[in-house]
């Protein structure tokens, strides 16, 4: 009995083996369903994969290459495991600290475990019966890809590529035409999702024609996300106000509190606020969009089953009153950019839209900037002319240190309120040099800062915001170790919008708004995410208090019925970050939790201004 038991266990286990052997290899058709499947693999594609970690639910992944199968399998497991043996050791460190009193970054109780199953195919990723055989047609995402060109080993091929990129990118248009005409067809799920990368204008505009022609109505809906454009645009505003980084971490994930959507009837935002505010402890709602037919209410909230935490019967309210400067503007933004890279074009955009959303006539302008290069790309950037704002070009390579060093000290002594310097990653050099000029220029700062307090032992090392933009996430701990605070690592971001927008495509319209100040263009006030001084934003710092009685009394305090409606300052607190850099997002259950501000904190704020 024990010998027919063993043969049986071996046999199955040979089995399974052989299964899971001959579907990553290709060799059959594999039976999934409600799977995710990605189609190409660039650097950000690890960081997609990661982030479903923190799904509560076990995650199915497909995985359709032209080639790279074992390097793509070992990349994954050294970044599964690493993610899970850093967030385990980091909740054993809270338990140790005693952590049991609620805090409002803790998002779960549990270990974090490895909730996926993954499969690596190499294949003709054009290839309509290999799309088949991966049940592209019952996937409920499909992820399409851009190549990159951070693998490049020499100059000349990543020259190549970069200008072949640049012309546009016909692969990334022919996939999605495949995939979309399986999605299209009568067999397939209905409201599978299709999420493409575009990192070009001619990219952009030939998907874009693509979802008018192919997009079929409760079939597939494609949804293109434009790498370069977006990395663009959060660059600037890091630079702007550095703590949105830490803020956009947590809420462009799955960790944490983050943004969720749900159908709602009412058609005027204040409606759904004021309703959800009145009714429900656990969410924080936001705004209303269409999508489509379909009117959504968006919210914040740790998990997306907190909007149905409504309690028709209960009626949450505040006698809590708080003063608030109603005629809140922001300081002059001194910034330094040094280096470059292949967004910079979208962050100047960035910069367009914030000066023309804050600057007053007949005042000093609202930002101030100074950009450090060398020549090559100076000239490429036509030296900055079209930015008036641009104050002053320096021409230096990373060897010019004595140069870089006195323009970035003289500017800073020129400035005395807090200055941030946006350092830039080259992505055009090879992989082995990728972020090293980063490297550098941190070495050079820091040796300035390191100047100043021996020459000033009451200087402030915190008037200086540094920004450093990193491709590799291997690189951050070094980085780290120069006491920076905020570092960000910008393919991650694009890789947890992608993973959002896989999730929950109606989040496509919210972050096209959020992400973007209005413009001379605009025919709605948008609304965005601000960080804003407390000692600024309010008259009086409020008394310790609840959280949910904050966030109404700020919202009662700023929303004035009695003017127009589109005069109307509509602005929710979401959270605020410490001095320390600790940053605090409201989620859970906002009866339970306190909050007691300081004048050096930093709000959280989602407002139209």
């Amino acid at each position: 009995m024990i010998s027919f038991t063993g043969a049986v266990i071996g046999y199955i286990t040979n089995y399974i083996s052989n299964f899971i052997e001959n579907a990553n290899g290709g060799k059959r058709k594999v039976y999934l369903s409600h799977h995710t499947v990605i189609i190409n693999w660039n650097s950000r594609a690890s960081e997609i994969v990661n982030d479903m970690l923190y799904n509560k639910q076990h995650q199915k992944v497909v995985i359709l290459v032209p080639s790279g199968k074992e390097q793509i399998e070992r990349e994954l497991n050294e970044r599964i495991a690493a993610t899970i043996a850093k967030e385990n050791e980091q909740l054993k460190k809270e338990i140790a600290e005693s952590a049991c009193s609620r805090k409002g970054h803790l998002y779960r109780k549990g270990r974090l475990k490895n909730n996926l199953t993954i499969l690596v195919r190499e294949g003709d990723v054009f290839s309509t019966q290999q799309l088949t055989d991966i049940s592209v047609q019952r996937a409920k995402t499909i992820i399409i890809l851009g190549n990159d060109t951070n693998n490049a080993v020499c100059k000349y091929e990543k020259l190549t590529q970069n200008a072949a990129i640049d012309a546009g990118n016909q692969l990334t248009v022919k996939t999605l035409i495949q995939v979309a005409e399986l999605t299209g067809a009568e067999n397939s799920f209905n409201n599978q999702k299709i999420v493409v990368e575009t990192d070009d204008v001619w990219t952009s505009d030939t998907v874009n024609m693509v979802v008018k022609s192919k997009h079929v109505a409760g079939k597939n809906n494609i949804v293109p996300v434009s790498v370069n454009e977006i990395l663009g645009i959060l660059l600037a505003q890091f630079s702007l106000m550095p703590e949105l980084n830490l803020a956009y971490v947590e809420l462009l994930s799955n960790k944490g509190v983050t943004f969720y959507a749900e159908k709602t009837q009412y058609e005027k935002e204040e409606d759904y606020v004021k309703d959800c505010l009145m009714h429900s402890k656990h969410m924080i709602p936001l705004t209303t969009m269409k999508d489509g037919d379909t009117l959504y209410g968006y919210y914040a909230a740790e998990k997306e089953n907190d909007a149905f935490e409504y309690d028709a019967k209960a009626t949450y309210s505040t006698d809590l009153e708080v003063k608030i400067n109603k005629s809140f503007w922001f300081d002059q933004k001194n910034i330094i950019i040094l280096g470059h890279n292949s967004k910079l074009q979208h962050i100047m955009d960035g910069f367009d839209s914030f000066r023309n959303e804050w600057s007053l006539p007949n005042k000093k302008d609202i930002i101030n900037i100074i950009a450090i290069d060398d020549k090559a790309h100076l000239e490429k950037m036509n030296y900055y002319n079209d930015y008036p704002y641009v104050k002053k070009v320096v021409e230096a390579n990373i060897f010019d240190r004595e140069k870089i060093c006195s323009t970035i000290e003289k500017f800073v002594d020129a400035n005395k309120n807090d200055t941030s310097i946006l350092v830039l990653s080259d992505d055009s050099v090879p992989s082995d040099e990728i972020d090293a000029d980063v490297i550098t220029n941190l070495i050079y700062i820091r040796d300035i800062i390191m100047r100043k307090k021996e020459a000033d032992p009451e200087f402030d090392e915190n008037s200086i915001d540094v920004v450093v933009e990193i491709i590799n996430p291997k690189h951050y701990d070094v980085i780290k170790n120069y006491n920076i605070k905020n570092i960000v690592i910008s393919n991650r971001y694009i890789s947890k919008i992608i993973g959002q927008l896989g999730e929950k495509d109606v989040l496509y319209n919210f972050y096209n708004d959020i992400l973007r100040y209005d413009d001379d263009n605009s025919s709605f006030q948008s609304k965005e995410l601000y960080i804003k001084e407390a000692r600024k934003f309010f008259r009086s710092i409020p008394p310790k208090c609840k959280v949910y009685d904050l966030v109404r009394a700020v919202y009662n305090a700023m929303y004035d019925e009695s003017m127009p409606p589109e005069e109307r300052n509509h602005t929710i607190l979401l959270g605020y970050v410490k001095p320390t850099g600790e940053i605090h997002l409201f989620g859970g259950d906002q009866q339970n939790t306190e909050v007691e501000l300081s004048k050096n904190d930093k709000l959280i704020v989602f407002t139209n201004h």
